[in-house]
């Protein structure tokens, strides 16, 4: 597999729409940085989150999953609690070619701060806005920001195009358009 670079990156977004909306170049100071880097693109975070409370139940089960579980909030930022867990969305919305596999890694300023961002991989022609878990392994509330930058996507191309695409195993997260809760 090869890493793909910014001018990959910029082509496939403006002329194949694979990333919308798109920032071709890193944002001004003063925020946390998003848009094409060397090689990725520094999604931003969108301004609505979910965030796990024990309110309502004692355990979480990903085969039955409660709805109730999680509390939804919009905003410009969210604090999130000490050991606590929370989900978000990206503002973009992603368009993955058939021979691209993406990773998804955290930035250097909120892991410094104990902020754990996990993604699982955007597989070959999946599509969506893709749903962001947050895990701050703090003993301190920490501050994540809506409009910033919040992760790095890497491309990666492999030198043969897959038999069978999430699309074509049509996929349980195909299309996201909020943040998904487990299926």
């Amino acid at each position: 597999m090869t890493v793909l670079h910014d001018q990959w990156i910029i082509h496939q977004a403006t002329i194949h729409d694979m990333i919308n909306p798109f920032v071709s170049q890193k944002s001004k100071p003063g925020v946390l940085s998003y848009g094409v880097s060397s090689y990725g693109y520094d999604a931003r975070l969108s301004t609505e989150f979910k965030v796990f409370t024990n309110i309502h139940t004692s355990h979480v089960d990903p085969k039955r999953f409660d709805k109730n579980t999680f509390v939804t909030k919009n905003g410009s930022h969210l604090l999130i609690p000490p050991n606590g867990f929370a989900l978000g969305k990206t503002l973009e919305y992603f368009k993955i070619p058939r021979e691209v596999l993406v990773l998804c890694v955290g930035k250097s300023t909120y892991a410094r701060c104990g902020v754990i961002i996990n993604v699982t991989p955007l597989e070959p022609e999946w599509e969506g806005y893709v749903t962001l878990e947050f895990s701050n392994t703090s003993p301190v509330p920490v501050k994540i920001y809506a409009n910033e930058g919040i992760c790095q996507f890497i491309f990666l191309k492999s030198e043969k195009v897959c038999e069978n695409s999430y699309a074509d195993l049509k996929g349980k997260y195909m299309f996201q358009n909020e943040i998904t809760l487990p299926r």
